[in-house]
């Protein structure tokens, strides 16, 4: 028997999708052009492994299972939204993590801009390089799952979004591993 929440089910999916569009767009906007000697600094590589990851998660195809003809109409809508839910979350959970890692990676490059002001890097800068490089590490460290996931439910929830079906932590783990 459905249950009369399939349209609260339609919208959070709907949310959840645009969520996942707009950041995967933020994504597409963090662009730096390294110089040849600069292509394989941390922030630089970080920034391109994160435009592949994006381009991956999109390229990753949604497989909807097998259809079962048991139950209601409502059921398998039901069902199928769940599932959609979870695809769609865990594509969301991925993508801020990515994000995430792109803003870090480009607050490196701003620093590293700030401190070599046009020059190449010398001795004089080294320390301050490192610096840079060390506060990357550091930020890209703070990324855990567990911080996404509240992040994003807390965002979700602000805004006043049927939650009460939202895939757990694990369940995304799971997802994400799934689809590797």
């Amino acid at each position: 028997m459905a249950d009369g929440l399939n349209d609260a089910r339609a919208m959070r999916v709907a949310e959840v999708m645009n969520d996942f569009r707009t950041i995967q767009h933020r994504i597409s906007q963090y662009r730096a052009s390294p110089s040849q000697g600069e292509y394989h600094e941390a922030g630089f590589g970080i920034l391109r492994q994160c435009h592949a990851e994006a381009q991956a998660v999109l390229a990753t195809h949604f497989d909807a299972g097998s259809a079962s003809s048991s139950g209601s109409s409502g059921e398998q809508t039901k069902r199928q939204l769940q599932r959609i839910l979870v695809d769609a979350s865990a594509r969301r959970f991925r993508v801020q993590k990515i994000y995430l890692k792109a803003v870090a990676a480009m607050r490196w490059v701003s620093t590293r801009t700030a401190i070599l002001r046009g020059q190449k890097p010398n001795a004089n800068h080294r320390a301050a390089l490192q610096q840079a490089e060390n506060a990357l590490r550091a930020e890209l460290a703070s990324i855990t799952d567990e911080r996404i996931v509240n992040e994003l439910r807390q965002k979700d929830w602000s805004a006043g979004h049927y939650l009460a079906e939202d895939p757990s932590l694990a369940t995304l783990q799971s997802w994400i591993r799934s689809q590797q």
